[in-house]
């Protein structure tokens, strides 16, 4: 099994709706998006994928949807708001968790055809969440598989 692994870096709004702390507060991050993708084989040029293209594919998503926008939960007033500003903010089903988030990504790095197998958001230096629909076959950096952190 061969995997890669991609960083994207951007930074991103949101807040928590229903949460008592001051994440209920909009308030941003230096996030980190780790791309994990995995191939039994590799392609003519010896690769998984060539990390040039991951980048620009799935930057280029990120770029045009999260970078420096409030991501918000729908049903959000603050999406009015911000609208009514004329800014754009993300608007997700589920509550903008960095849990959920990963889960997002995971599921438009699909979507753009990458072979994927997780993803890890870091919102902070040392505070991240992983979401893997299997566990992961190759272990994490420091011996973790997965992890479930949300913290500001």
């Amino acid at each position: 099994m061969y995997e890669i692994v991609k960083h994207i870096d951007f930074c991103f709004g949101h807040r928590l709706m229903d949460y008592e702390g001051k994440c209920n507060q909009p308030h941003g991050h230096n996030g980190r998006a780790e791309i994990r993708l995995q191939a039994d084989s590799l392609d003519d040029l010896g690769m998984v994928a060539d990390f040039r293209d991951v980048r620009r594919t799935v930057e280029s998503w990120i770029n045009a949807n999260l970078d420096h926008r409030m991501i918000l939960q729908r049903g959000d007033p603050l999406i009015d708001a911000i609208e009514g500003l004329g800014q754009r903010a993300y608007v997700m089903d589920d509550n903008p968790t960095t849990e959920n988030m990963a889960r997002m990504l995971f599921q438009q790095v699909r979507q753009l055809g990458l072979p994927v197998v997780g993803v890890t958001l870091w919102e902070t230096p040392d505070s991240y969440a992983t979401y893997a629909p299997e566990p992961a076959r190759a272990a994490r950096p420091n011996g973790a598989t997965r992890a479930s952190v949300t913290s500001t």
